[in-house]
């Protein structure tokens, strides 16, 4: 499953670069992203983990200055905690994903506001967890699937909200910020589920 899913994005994202077609963007950036972890008599007091994700999008006319900016992109998320006050967890998790958003972007000054807005579909698809403290480290790799042995749900929904600013010869920068909507957790009464916001320099051809 995660072979066919990365072997589709490749060749997706060839064929948009092939296009080399005006609506074309490629983006980049760093990610600041937490997961809201509790249930029963849990509330973990995690952190923000730094990450970063890099993809393409393709911006179709819908409306004047309206369009539905369907992209493909890796991104890396996670959490961080202190366990016992010992020991420091750090668990990275990386996502394929799938924002389809819905673009407005008039003109201001000698280039264009830009404000997005719609769902994004992820698949989680490697991570890991580290554990360090009194002098050792661990390294664990994130087990996905639906079985409660298995640390979290491959599949995970939310919405994305972001703005910024084009250039008039293509280059901006944006704002992103993304909310979790489905519960990660294999264990009954245990929420998990990702929220944070990324910093991003993106190009339009």
């Amino acid at each position: 499953m995660k072979k066919n899913v990365i072997l589709t994005v490749v060749a997706l994202m060839a064929f948009a670069v092939g296009a080399n077609a005006q609506g074309f963007g490629v983006n980049a950036g760093v990610n600041f992203f937490n997961q809201t972890i509790k249930g029963g008599d849990i509330e973990l007091d995690t952190k923000i983990l730094t990450g970063f994700h890099i993809g393409v999008d393709y911006e179709i006319a819908v409306a004047p200055d309206f369009y539905f900016a369907p992209g493909l992109q890796f991104s890396t998320k996670g959490y961080k905690f202190e366990s016992l006050g010992t020991e420091e967890v750090k668990a990275q998790l990386n996502y394929l994903e799938v924002p389809l958003n819905l673009v407005y972007k008039p003109l201001l000054g000698s280039g264009n506001l830009i404000v997005n807005f719609g769902p994004y579909l992820g698949y989680g698809i490697g991570g890991k967890i580290k554990r360090e403290g009194a002098g050792t480290e661990v390294n664990t790799d994130v087990k996905w699937g639906s079985d409660k042995d298995d640390m979290l749900k491959p599949f995970d929904m939310g919405a994305n909200i972001g703005f910024g600013y084009m250039l008039g010869g293509g280059l901006s920068v944006k704002f992103n910020a993304q909310l979790g909507l489905i519960n990660l957790a294999n264990i009954d009464d245990l929420t998990h589920k990702n929220n944070g916001f990324g910093l991003s320099v993106g190009y339009r051809f």
